[in-house]
């Protein structure tokens, strides 16, 4: 029987065996998907949920060899992935979200050419490789700047605010990485982001707007739906759905935008797959940005998502483990989820909440009153 999408029974490959691998791993068993992982930790989060874990690293080509031929489709749970070994398994096994996708948005100076050719809305931005380039564009683009390095940011890292120009000998350890980007700091009202998903047929389905507030550079909250303007709101979709169709997106795509006073939207970056500030559609939608990703790369049609209520969705670091596990028991509202990740460190992402509501700004207070997340 020919079928053009993945039966039941069949296996998926996910590269990667973090927090986002795990709930990609758990929305497929519920589908009856076999899975094996690949990631150099032991017992990693996505493999304590999965069939099987190559232990490995990531640019590990015999290991990705053996991923390749243990599954009928590989995914990836996040785009630091080596662009080269994973080109080296194309011809082995079907990868829907491809290597183009990732050569771009595993490179900012890639990623903003490639926004800037589909016309989508960006800060002004100069590639520079010496003290010297800062100095020169920094004439045209101005301060406040942002200075990042063109791979491996997340989270806040590799990345530098120049308010003038005294800041900039203190961010000169970011060129030791190769070519940066220094980019306009964007006077925004409102971070949001749009999860966007593709499947190999074309159809294209987004989820609602979740606005975001960022902590120390860290995703602390996402509250759905933002607090924007029909208008507003319409035209993130519009972007989301664009980009879509251009990168012939297989799979979930996040993409995080600027608000401004004015209502004007600038795209900040892209990731290729599940992403923090979709957590919420788990508990707050008719099907999870896990689930619509799995549909999208198994070739299956997608469900229009629905939001069945409003949520808050609030991140738990490693600093506030023993503030939640003390206070859950006093909170029946609260979905908590925990990654499986035994080592317990400051700022790193250890779960998640999600409280569903009709009053978001009264739960932003109650967490508020915990004092877990001062």
């Amino acid at each position: 029987m020919n079928k053009k999408y993945l039966l039941p029974n069949s296996t998926i490959g996910i590269i990667g065996g973090g927090q986002l691998g795990r709930m990609m791993a758990l929305a497929a068993k519920a589908m009856g998907y076999r899975i094996v992982v690949l990631d150099p930790m032991v017992d990693s989060p996505a493999g304590q949920v999965s069939d099987e874990q190559i232990v490995a690293n990531y640019d590990d080509r015999s290991a990705l060899k053996e991923l390749a031929v243990h599954a009928d489709v590989v995914t990836y749970e996040f785009e630091n992935v080596d662009y080269d070994a994973l080109a080296a398994i194309e011809n082995l096994v079907v990868i829907p979200q491809g290597t183009e996708l990732l050569s771009i948005t595993q490179d900012r100076i890639l990623e903003k050419a490639y926004l800037e050719s589909c016309n989508i809305n960006i800060a002004p931005y100069a590639v520079v490789v010496d003290k010297e380039d800062i100095l020169e564009q920094i004439k045209s683009i101005g301060y406040p700047a942002v200075l990042k390095t063109a791979r491996g940011g997340y989270d806040g890292k590799g990345q530098f605010v120049l308010n003038d120009e005294s800041d900039i000998e203190s961010a000169l350890p970011l060129l030791r990485y190769g070519s940066c980007v220094l980019e306009a700091f964007i006077p925004f009202e409102k971070e949001i982001s749009v999860i966007v998903a593709r499947n190999n047929s074309g159809q294209i389905e987004t989820f609602p707007v979740s606005e975001n507030v960022h902590h120390h550079n860290i995703l602390h909250t996402s509250v759905v739906p933002a607090g924007i303007d029909a208008d507003t709101d319409e035209e993130a979709h519009v972007i989301a759905t664009k980009l879509a169709e251009y990168l012939k997106l297989e799979g979930v795509l996040a993409v995080e935008m600027f608000v401004t006073r004015s209502g004007a939207l600038y795209v900040n970056e892209l990731a290729p797959r599940p992403h923090n500030s979709g957590h919420y559609t788990i508990e707050a939608c008719s099907i999870s940005q896990f689930t619509q990703h799995i549909r999208a790369i198994a070739g299956l049609p997608l469900l229009k998502p629905e939001l069945l209520k409003p949520a808050v969705m609030i991140n738990i670091l490693g600093q506030h483990v023993k503030g939640v596990n003390e206070a859950m028991g006093d909170y029946s509202r609260w979905f908590v989820h925990y990654y499986g990740k035994k080592e317990v460190k400051e700022n790193r992402k250890m779960g998640h909440i999600t409280v569903l509501t009709n009053n978001t700004d009264a739960v932003l207070e109650d967490i508020s009153e915990t004092q877990i997340w001062d």
